[in-house]
């Protein structure tokens, strides 16, 4: 493996589509689009034009990092599905990283990252040097953290009302989201018994009964 890879990183778990194409380090191309919906249609283009703007291939990459979550469903599927098979096809390893930890990169002091679960709840994760705890759902009247915890500087969803509840400070993050994957990739890269991505996810599926009733099957 090169010692100065190049990745390419993207992500879906939420409203956008976002890559970064990182060589020797830097990123040298990137693209971040906000969407609802067309993810899927929209992800493949996406990470050709941001290969092309920085003049690579998929020949090129060396790694492929992708977010893993928690988010949306879909959206989460949908990253990680593409990941395996440009990892497949390509003979390079693929890297899930998590949104939380994707946000919490470059800080060097305890941070609790947050990050929208709608329906009044947020996923939340705590990073104090090189410590982390476990992804969590909960709501802002129960957010998982022992007072031991309560200075962590806040980042994300909601940022300024979850630092008024523990007495921390609100910060942004260090790097763009797909930026802050690649690079983040590029640490895990390595390792042997690097997993394959999965999914992160934190809560069942929102899942509703059929509005019409099911046809009556006649002997």
């Amino acid at each position: 493996m090169p010692p100065n890879p190049t990745l390419l990183a993207f992500d879906t778990s939420a409203a956008h589509c976002a890559a970064a194409l990182l060589r020797d380090g830097q990123v040298v191309a990137s693209a971040h689009e906000d969407m609802a919906k067309g993810q899927a249609e929209r992800l493949m283009p996406l990470l050709q034009e941001v290969l092309d703007a920085g003049g690579a291939t998929y020949q090129d990459l060396d790694a492929i990092g992708v977010g893993i979550g928690p988010g949306n469903f879909t959206g989460i599927r949908i990253s990680v599905a593409a990941a395996r098979g440009l990892a497949l096809s390509l003979g390079v390893p693929a890297v899930g990283v998590s949104t939380l930890e994707a946000m919490a990169l470059g800080q060097d002091h305890t941070v609790l990252i947050s990050l929208d679960a709608r329906r009044d709840m947020v996923y939340t994760q705590l990073f104090n040097s090189g410590t982390q705890s476990a992804p969590m759902l909960g709501t802002l009247d129960n957010i998982p953290l022992p007072p031991a915890r309560a200075e962590a500087a806040v980042m994300g969803h909601r940022a300024e009302e979850i630092a008024e509840l523990t007495g921390g400070s609100v910060l942004d993050p260090t790097y763009p989201l797909a930026e802050a994957i690649a690079r983040k990739a590029q640490m895990r890269m390595h390792n042997a018994d690097l997993p394959r991505p999965a999914p992160l996810y934190l809560r069942a599926a929102d899942a509703a009964p059929p509005r019409d009733p099911a046809p009556v099957i006649l002997d």
